[in-house]
């Protein structure tokens, strides 16, 4: 088997290349970063391929696909994304649109493009990484990113349920994790209260659940219960609590 894996060179992307190379299946991993790469691939057992790409620009995205296309991916690993903490009107307007190019664009073409071909084949995993924000109402103070991770838990659900009909050996899956120890704190700007969990242990319960054809995979016991308790709060006492949540995370600036 072969995987495809962005956003490969740390945190959840890169644990889960680890998980995947010790079951013997081969890499293509895919970030920014080159010298992290080529760290990763000299670490890994499994014959790996490294590109270094920005997601965030469209044409490198479809070039993605283009350079790829005849390497036979089994599993496609959308990971690629970040987040930004802040008043949506004060952010700025760059990084909002990069954020929309990155988590939503990026994941939407090649997603749709290495879909086909599993489909043509019968055959294939998709992973895409979301977030516990995709299953809110809304994310104030995080809103671009909760809007973005929330359309990937929409297009997964609506896809997962098009292939359900259909009888496909093809499946796709969506990770929403909850905090995870990961450099996405610092990028975001970020602190967590609820103690994160290991990205290593997210990697390879995410893995273990794709592979069962799961639709929506929520790693940790604390999450499940915040997805279940979530049914018995209404939309507006979701935002209220959400923003409380946020307000409390934002790192206070020094000196």
């Amino acid at each position: 088997m072969k995987a495809l894996i962005t956003g490969a060179s740390s945190g959840i992307g890169l644990e889960i290349a680890k998980y995947l190379a010790s079951k013997k299946i081969e890499l293509i991993l895919v970030a920014r970063n080159r010298k992290k790469l080529e760290e990763l691939q000299e670490e890994l057992p499994t014959k790996t391929t490294i590109i270094v790409t920005d997601l965030s620009i469209e044409q490198k995205v479809k070039e993605l696909y283009v350079l790829t296309k005849n390497e036979n991916i089994d599993i496609l690993i959308n990971n690629a994304g970040f987040g930004y903490c802040g008043d949506f009107d004060k952010g700025e307007l760059a990084i909002d649109l990069s954020m929309i190019e990155t988590n939503i664009k990026a994941v939407h073409i090649l997603t749709k493009t290495f879909l086909r071909d599993m489909i043509k084949k019968n055959n294939g995993y998709i992973l895409n990484v979301a977030s516990s924000a995709g299953l809110l109402p809304g994310g104030p103070l995080m809103a671009t990113y909760y809007a973005t991770k929330s359309y990937i838990v929409s297009l997964t659900e609506g896809i997962h349920y098009e292939l359900k009909k259909r009888k496909s050996n093809v499946s796709i899956s969506c990770l929403c994790p909850g905090p995870v120890k990961t450099n996405f704190n610092n990028v975001a700007n970020v602190e967590f209260k609820i103690k994160a969990m290991k990205s290593s242990k997210v990697a390879q319960y995410a893995i273990d659940e794709m592979f069962n054809k799961k639709m929506i995979i929520i790693p940790g016991f604390k999450m499940k219960c915040v997805k279940f308790f979530s049914h018995f709060l209404s939309d507006k006492q979701l935002l209220k609590k959400t923003y409380k949540i946020q307000q409390n995370k934002i790192k206070k600036e020094k000196g």
